[in-house]
């Protein structure tokens, strides 16, 4: 019997497997970044070890980083602590290090694959649940708790049990308006915030071979939202052409002998998935979530359910979801007022994101009453903003390009939404209180976001394009 792409990147890694338990998995590339980082360090401190390879670690803030005047010193106390805390264990471990300021500091897992630190076929872990991103690459990437870093840290291995293997196919073109981001909206809508738990996704078909490798790392960022262990995308020329050349991407004959291995990384024929799931790219429509979760999601011509509509197991969390974002069973999205809209993270704080929605904002004006950020992924994504001239556009329109962080992603920084009042977020998580105590997150794609800003309520985009 073949192998699944998930199977041949993973056996590949097994140092040695315990009977009936997990497997120890060799990691290739280790990511850190301030708020999972520090009590590994002191766990190693305590124990009198240093980090066994340190080479094979990256580390950069973006958690706790504010997004505005970043040549200040930090505000708040414990993020200026987290901050300067990760900047003195990599000096003393040896670890890269790329803090506040520095040409490649940013969102740790848009750093990864701008750098060509991300590549097909590795094992790669970060205390961070998004990690999910990097399996864009064919690669088998998860996130660990910080006691698995410290475990990583010190040994360059995990104790891990294998996943089971689903795969998601979805074939068909995308309609007008619709990106990578509606697709993984519309799938965890089908399957719920819980469906894929257990399971790696691997994601094949005509709507993902199609995409960019910034739409593919939305989609695979956005596995961990339906329960998932992680998701990945077959490489391919796309992915190739993405890598070669940048900064840490491998050079010369050492290319040459990765890419004839990279070229051996699909899914055999007769390999078998524990569970296939098929959808029809033609009924994707863009995406807005309604509730507390991704799961809680619907087209956005559509409508949130109908109590009878919904299963009478999850009847009383609906009920409470709704009460805490004040919205109706059965009214539809478009025309709810809205607050905030937030453009960034590490699901949709690439370039590509930012050119679509200075495209789309493009000679127009934002609504008076929306406050919007605008938050690029990365420093190099900062820079190339600038230099393409979006920061322009944007502030023709009445944006404004801030500094790259996780923002309003989550509020562990100063770009927090209010309580009761609404954001139309490109990030990956609504539930309670994610952007800021009672604040309410709708999610949505870049130009979903952009249509929101312009007229200050819930528009459908392909009104606008």
């Amino acid at each position: 019997m073949g192998k699944t792409l998930f199977d041949k990147v993973w056996d590949a890694h097994v140092v040695s497997e315990i009977e009936g338990g997990p497997s120890v998995l060799y990691i290739d590339r280790h990511l850190i970044h301030e708020v999972t980082s520090p009590q590994a360090f002191a766990g190693l401190d305590a124990r009198g070890i240093s980090v066994f390879r340190p080479e094979k670690t990256v580390a950069t803030p973006d958690h706790n980083v504010p997004t505005i005047d970043q040549h200040l010193p930090i505000k708040d106390v414990l993020s200026k602590t987290q901050v300067e805390t990760l900047a003195k264990n990599t000096e003393k471990h040896g670890v890269r290090h790329y803090g506040l300021n520095h040409p490649y500091q940013g969102v740790v897992h848009v750093v990864g694959p701008e750098l060509g630190l991300t590549l097909p076929g590795m094992t790669i872990v970060c205390g961070d649940s998004h990690t999910a991103t990097h399996g864009a690459f064919g690669s088998v990437a998860f996130g660990i708790g910080t006691s698995e870093v410290e475990m990583v840290l010190s040994t360059q291995c995990i104790l891990q049990p294998k996943p089971k293997r689903m795969k998601i196919n979805v074939d068909g073109e995308l309609g007008k308006g619709v990106t990578a981001k509606d697709i993984i909206l519309y799938i965890i809508s089908k399957i719920s915030a819980s469906g894929g738990t257990g399971y790696f996704i691997e994601y094949t078909g005509s709507a993902f071979t199609n995409l960019s490798m910034e739409g593919r790392m939305t989609v695979c960022n956005m596995s961990i939202e339906m329960g998932a262990r992680g998701g990945l995308i077959a490489p391919d020329e796309v992915t190739f052409e993405y890598i070669k050349g940048r900064e840490f991407a491998p050079k010369g004959k050492e290319w040459d002998k990765l890419l004839a291995y990279w070229k051996t990384l699909k899914t055999d024929e007769d390999a078998v998935f524990d569970m296939e799931l098929n959808y029809d790219a033609a009924d994707i429509e863009p995406m807005i979530t309604y509730g507390t979760n991704p799961g809680m999601g619907v087209g956005i011509s559509g409508s949130i359910p109908t109590l009878e509509s919904v299963e009478p197991a999850t009847r009383v969390t609906f009920e409470k979801s709704l009460k805490y974002m004040n919205f109706e069973a059965g009214s539809a999205m478009l025309g709810k007022a809205i607050d905030y809209v937030f453009v960034g993270s590490c699901t949709n704080g690439r370039i590509e994101d930012l050119r679509a929605f200075a495209n789309f904002v493009k000679g127009k004006q934002k609504a008076d009453n929306v406050v919007a950020w605008i938050v690029p992924g990365s420093k190099q994504v900062e820079k190339q903003a600038i230099e393409e001239g979006i920061d322009k556009v944007l502030t023709k329109a009445g944006f404004e390009l801030r500094q790259p962080g996780c923002s309003a992603c989550l509020a562990m920084n100063d770009d927090k939404i209010p309580e009761g009042l609404y954001s139309v977020a490109t990030s990956n998580r609504n539930f309670e209180g994610r952007q800021g105590p009672g604040s309410r997150t709708l999610l949505a794609s870049p130009l979903t976001a952009a249509a929101a800003a312009l007229t200050g309520k819930i528009t459908d985009p392909r009104t606008l394009l």
